[in-house]
């Protein structure tokens, strides 16, 4: 399978043949997309059943989240927007750590302190995710500007949609970027829609990846469906950010199949039709027949895969909604790294208080 990468400031060339991704990484790649595609699914219908508050969806978008984890070095750091999941399970989350913090308790390394779906995960270098638009992006400047006086042969990578190329901390960022030749890689996941606005609504710029030319950063657009083509493109933009280069803008066309967030009811801005059409360039279904092809995968096999990590899912979520609830008494933690007075007073008070309801047991 190749796939184009289009250079808006010239010919569009093929992905290559990328010599580590070997038959056996790209059926972890499969892996990681179909886990991904699973979680996904169950969370949607958690939240329809009340037992998780919030979701934004990434089905669709699995290729260009995993290609891009999968090119990029444990020790890189991930600026999400929130809906980067897929990124976030290659980089080594485990799915419990995952519902955790959607559920927000005991065990939640946030303390309930986020919004569902808006992780954070020191230990992957995966920074907490934020919902205002774009502003993940100068956030991720800002640290490879960091990284890069300190000269640690890292890069940061910071994932946004279409929309957030309409926002200030995008033009900030890449000013910034460009001037300072930092080692960021930008990537767009152009879904074709901002919430319910259209992709051809948004801007006058042929592409979004040109956006990148005022900055002086080069932008190149790919096919987010195409797995080897995403992971063809961050390889190369991170070569060049770390061998001094600068930074890249990479356009990752995807189209997502599912709402903006289950807050969203998308069939009031777009027909079945139009993701009838999408659906036919699934991420998923286009590895699968490669795999099939090349004689590396079977139908069997690929049942096997999804009757397993359905169990594995429904069972990480079933321990994480029998874990007990977020201490209230930890609304006092990680306020001050060495408590004031009236905070330990204010502790004290709190203790003293009987709960809504009744006693402390």
């Amino acid at each position: 399978m190749t796939g184009a990468i289009a250079d808006p400031s010239g010919p569009t060339v093929e992905s290559t043949e990328v010599a580590d991704l070997t038959p056996e990484r790209l059926r972890d790649a499969y892996r990681w997309m179909v886990l991904s595609r699973t979680v996904d699914e169950r969370c949607l219908s958690l939240q329809r059943q009340g037992r998780i508050g919030f979701y934004a969806p990434l089905a669709g978008q699995e290729a260009a989240q995993v290609g891009t984890a999968l090119a990029l070095k444990p020790e890189d750091w991930i600026f999400p927007a929130y809906r980067e999941v897929a990124v976030a399970l290659v980089r080594g989350t485990p799915l419990g750590r995952v519902f955790d913090q959607m559920i927000g308790n005991a065990f939640d390394t946030s303390k309930g302190r986020q919004m569902p779906n808006h992780f954070a995960w020191r230990d992957q270098h995966y920074v907490s995710a934020s919902s205002p638009i774009g502003t993940q992006i100068t956030q991720a400047v800002g640290a490879a500007m960091a990284a890069q006086r300190r000269r640690d042969g890292i890069v940061t990578v910071t994932f946004f949609g279409d929309g957030a190329t309409s926002s200030n901390d995008f033009h900030a960022g890449l000013n910034l970027a460009g001037v300072f030749q930092t080692p960021t890689v930008f990537v767009c996941q152009n879904n074709q829609w901002a919430i319910s606005l259209p992709r051809e609504q948004q801007t006058r710029s042929a592409t979004l990846a040109e956006k990148g030319s005022a900055y002086g950063i080069p932008g190149v657009v790919v096919d987010g469906n195409n797995l080897r083509a995403v992971y063809t493109a961050v390889s190369e933009a991170r070569r060049r950010a770390v061998s001094g280069g600068g930074p890249t803008l990479i356009e990752a066309l995807v189209y997502r199949f599912g709402p903006h967030s289950t807050s969203d009811d998308p069939r009031r801005y777009r027909t079945d039709q139009q993701v009838a059409a999408a659906k036919e360039r699934d991420p998923i279904a286009l590895l699968r027949a490669e795999l099939i092809e090349s004689g590396d995968w079977d139908a069997a096999r690929d049942a096997q895969l999804l009757e397993r990590l359905r169990a594995e899912v429904a069972t990480a979520f079933e321990a994480s909604e029998a874990a007990p609830p977020v201490d209230p008494a930890s609304l006092f933690d990680d306020v001050f790294l060495t408590p004031t007075p009236r905070l330990e007073e204010e502790r004290r008070e709190f203790a003293e208080r009987e709960p809504m309801g009744g006693p402390r047991p």
